[in-house]
């Protein structure tokens, strides 16, 4: 089956166009007329279109953003509870979607669907843009048989993690401009204004004091090897990226954040804001527990919580209970290992998880709103120490000479 678009006559005087479902030309030109339409032009949609495959065959799409798998996931569950079937869901995103690239993919979701794979299968050929979490839940989602269900679990999870990702961008981006600012005030200040007061400077007759010194040496070095300067700064932007990606270096940075006073309790908070939601999603979609922690444990940023989830489930894996092996650990917060371990004793893990979510996303919310209060005071005895030093290296020889 493919997508053919076409332009006919309406009552014989008026010119439409459209696009239609068939196997080839000949069957389009058909279900045309049967829509009381005279066909002038049918052409393939995907005719002229090169698409870059794969070595299996498999069209590759690219990489999908946040807000488009929210999109596009809102839109598939709202037709699927509404007892549409999966290819005709497709289909109609296909047609309406304003994302080409959502476009792309779901007519080759669509066409490996027809070729008789599901859904959850069709996801797990391209598990590298929507993550093993979300090919986990669909595929129990469909196993189950409340794939609707599943997929508004999903899309309720996909806005808990941009909001959860915005409030943290939101809490650092406030001081990231701050101190880029206070280095560009401090870049001008050394290659322009140090350099006009240099040859004044020089007519006092006398030494200037190695901080003023200090500072017209480095606006001249910048000045003169300012391509230097640029290489230097991106080469080791480079090299900490590259380095944070080695699992030693990782490790060692991961766990220094996590002995921090305020970030530690940020990014912990907001690495288990995921976690819980992952776990208490994918436990309601029926996934047996120590599944749910593995998936779960995929949205965790930080090394060292990892790992200590990690030996969590091998620990639950074993037949120890979720809240004694969470708490063994000793990174997951105590009250949510106490609501845990009441869920279990209650039967109502469920419940209980849904509870640990909203106490999370409340401790999140207070972190962020203190860590915000904080920094404020920081920065400006932050801006004050920049400001004095430059002051000081370009008003003591002028003191000194006044002096004299």
């Amino acid at each position: 089956m493919g997508i053919f678009l076409y332009n006919a006559l309406k009552n014989n005087k008026i010119l439409v166009t459209g696009r239609v479902e068939a196997i080839n030309i000949a069957e389009a030109r058909r279900k045309i007329k049967d829509m009381n339409l005279i066909p002038t032009s049918v052409v393939d949609a995907d005719a002229g279109k090169q698409t870059k495959r794969g070595k299996n065959g498999r069209a590759r799409i690219s990489s999908l953003s946040l807000r488009e798998k929210i999109d596009f996931t809102s839109t598939l569950e709202i037709l699927t509870s509404t007892g549409i079937p999966i290819v005709e869901s497709l289909l109609f995103v296909e047609q309406n979607s304003d994302s080409a690239r959502i476009r792309t993919m779901t007519h080759e979701f669509r066409k490996q669907i027809i070729g008789g794979l599901t859904l959850g299968e069709t996801l797990e050929r391209y598990r590298d843009i929507f993550g093993k979490v979300y090919v986990g839940l669909v595929k129990a989602g469909e196993d189950s048989g409340e794939l609707d269900k599943t997929l508004l679990r999903m899309l309720d999870l996909l806005k808990k993690q941009d909001a959860t990702k915005g409030k943290v961008i939101g809490a650092l981006i406030y001081p990231g401009i701050v101190i880029l600012l206070a280095i560009v005030a401090i870049v001008v200040m050394l290659v322009f204004v140090f350099p006009a007061f240099e040859e004044m400077f020089s007519q006092l007759g006398k030494d200037l004091p190695w901080i003023t010194k200090a500072c017209i040496n480095m606006g001249n070095f910048i000045q003169k090897f300012w391509y230097l300067c640029i290489g230097v700064v991106a080469f080791s932007i480079f090299a900490i990226m590259y380095a944070y990606k080695q699992p030693v270096v990782r490790k060692a940075v991961d766990g220094f954040v996590l002995r921090l006073p305020m970030l530690s309790d940020l990014f912990k908070y907001s690495n288990f804001s995921n976690f819980i939601a992952v776990l208490q999603v994918s436990y309601e979609a029926g996934i047996p527990i120590v599944d749910c922690l593995f998936l779960a444990n995929l949205t965790m940023d930080n090394f060292v919580l990892q790992n200590s989830i990690m030996k969590a489930a091998t620990k639950v894996q074993q037949g120890m209970h979720l809240s004694i092996a969470l708490k063994n650990v000793h990174q997951v917060p105590t009250m949510m290992t106490f609501m845990i371990a009441t869920g279990e004793q209650s039967g109502r893990l469920g419940d209980s998880l849904f509870h640990c979510v909203n106490f999370i996303d409340k401790k999140l919310d207070a972190v962020i709103d203190a860590f915000t209060k904080l920094i404020e005071p920081l920065l400006m005895l932050f801006i004050g120490v920049i400001v004095g030093f430059l002051g000081l290296a370009l008003y003591l020889p002028l003191f000194s000479a006044y002096q004299q």
